[in-house]
């Protein structure tokens, strides 16, 4: 099972981007890290969910303020087969990765 950098993006200003989706037959364990490359604020989301968008319910982080040049961690995020992990931006600027790894169920 892979273990590791599990995905990555550069956020896009308001759109939910899909970071990693868990395979069937797998629990994930993943850490998330937000960066932000900028000098200025921007709010940041995260979401798990199993459906194909966000909805409010879904959400770990909401609008939390990152600040300028700042770091954002989430560990301990544990995902069920199938499972989809979305990340958000106010403004370009921030880069996400998640790292972790699967376990067979």
């Amino acid at each position: 099972m892979p273990s590791g950098l599990l995905g990555k993006a550069s956020l896009a200003a308001n759109t939910d981007t899909v970071l990693y989706t868990a395979p069937a037959g797998t629990v994930t364990t993943t850490t998330v890290n937000f960066c932000n490359t900028t000098s200025a604020a921007i709010n940041v989301r995260l979401a798990v969910t199993s459906a194909a968008a966000v909805a409010a319910a879904d959400y770990l982080e909401y609008d939390f303020s990152l600040p300028a040049n700042g770091v954002l961690e989430r560990t301990g995020i544990v995902l069920s087969p199938a499972e989809v992990l979305f990340a958000r931006a106010s403004s370009a600027g921030v880069t996400v990765q998640a790292r972790g790894f699967e376990e067979p169920l």
